[in-house]
């Protein structure tokens, strides 16, 4: 299965079409959305195209494919935008004989894991910075960064995790960035 990550579209529908784009061009099979979907946030500019109800349409056009955990900036005024769910705090996922816990990064992160064990993988946006570091007993910590606030010089992009390898692209699809999970 090749699943497409991202995170922190902040209700720009200009950066969503091109998530969507990217999304048809890469092939992914599913989406995983790691939250902050409508609201730009009391800290944030406002994104370019910012249009929660166009944003929330698009991603209603795809709810099959898409799966979410809620970020900070979401609430239940968006879940009921919004036609798939999204209000879960986390999701675990398979990854070989690893396992991924996937959340938004403002409970979990880096700076503050959740229980992990040996080889786990902890997958968080939040910090709209793209990050891939080994940290603990052979853990490893990633962030696709923000489809349309990048933070710190880095790039609007997404991930994608397909077997062991994880690739992060810009929203053209340059990949500036790969990593083998195995």
């Amino acid at each position: 299965m090749k699943l497409m990550i991202a995170s922190d579209i902040h209700g720009s529908a200009f950066y969503c079409s091109k998530l969507l784009e990217a999304l048809e061009r890469e092939g992914a099979d599913r989406l995983l959305l790691l939250g902050d979907i409508l609201y730009h946030g009391p800290r944030n500019a406002l994104p370019q195209g910012y249009a929660p109800s166009e944003t929330a349409e698009m991603l209603n056009g795809i709810k099959q494919k898409i799966f979410c955990i809620r970020g900070n900036c979401d609430a239940e005024v968006d879940q009921m935008m919004l036609e798939f769910p999204i209000m879960s705090d986390f999701c675990v996922l398979a990854l070989g004989r690893r396992l991924i816990y996937a959340t938004h990064g403002h409970r979990y992160s880096l700076a503050s894991p959740p229980p992990l064990q040996r080889g786990d993988i902890l997958l968080h946006g939040h910090t709209h910075v793209p990050t891939w570091e080994r940290f603990g007993e052979d853990n490893i910590c990633l962030n696709p960064g923000s489809v349309s606030i990048p933070k710190d010089g880095s790039e609007r992009g997404y991930m994608l995790l397909e077997g062991d390898m994880a690739k992060w692209k810009t929203l053209d699809g340059s990949v500036y960035h790969s990593e083998n999970l195995g």
